[in-house]
């Protein structure tokens, strides 16, 4: 068993929730969404759990307080490669696994991540990510597998052929990597794109490049993995978390 890291993403502004406050400080059932995705952390017995912050720090700072985590600021946000690299100096010396959770998916439960933390274990995986399948993928990153269920590509909508976009299965924007492996990596990332940012998918390209293990866990729950990006999925979310009680 590696010991393990978890950073969580949570430096974003969130400008489709339409409000003045940090997208990961909404409140789905009178706790800010980003306390979820803490505890989760914090149920898989991360050793340590870094929120890298950005967007309004000191407000989503202290609505931490008193939380077991660490901060790690991104200033500016150059993307989400970019932000997990800001937590290099919080783990300088640790010899283990990084989980790399969302602020804004609050809606994943430790039994998904237990079962990804072991297939990553099981098979000594450089990394693994999340994924699900969509009846409409369209837009999203299509996972494309060898038999043996190791991932040889992960291909963008854009960029996929009849083939690939066939495939329903669908990147989940959650991952656990080998600490030197990832951090290695992010450093040959390039921002050579529309935007000019560093993405953390980047590195699982590299990773396929060189010949390195890349497993996938799918979950069976779509739910899980949805982000929160409006008002309106914010109270999907809580009616999930009700129905789940």
């Amino acid at each position: 068993m590696h010991s393990l890291a978890a950073v969580i993403l949570a430096a974003g502004k969130g400008t489709r929730m339409k409000s003045d406050l940090p997208k990961v400080l909404h409140k789905i059932n009178d706790r800010p969404m980003v306390h979820y995705v803490i505890d989760l952390a914090g149920e898989l017995n991360a050793k340590k759990i870094i929120l890298i912050i950005g967007h309004e720090r000191e407000m989503v700072k202290n609505a931490c307080a008193g939380l077991p985590v660490d901060f790690a600021v991104q200033e500016p946000q150059l993307g989400t490669g970019h932000a997990v690299q800001m937590t290099e100096p919080a783990l300088t010396g640790f010899d283990g696994d990084v989980l790399v959770l969302s602020g804004d998916v609050p809606l994943l439960t430790a039994q998904t991540m237990k079962a990804m933390i072991e297939v990553h274990n099981r098979n000594e995986a450089t990394a693994t990510l999340l994924t699900s399948d969509l009846d409409d993928p369209s837009g999203y990153g299509r996972v494309m597998r060898d038999s043996d269920g190791s991932v040889y590509k992960i291909v963008e909508h854009k960029d996929a052929n009849e083939h690939e976009r066939a495939v329903k299965e669908i990147n989940a924007g959650i991952y656990i990597f080998n600490a030197a492996d990832l951090f290695r990596a992010l450093k040959m990332v390039k921002n050579d794109n529309v935007q000019g940012e560093y993405y953390l998918p980047d590195v699982i390209s590299i990773f396929i490049s060189e010949n390195k293990k890349v497993f996938a866990v799918k979950t069976d729950s779509f739910d899980e993995t949805r982000g929160i990006n409006t008002i309106e999925q914010l109270k999907e979310a809580e009616t999930i978390l009700n129905q789940r009680r």
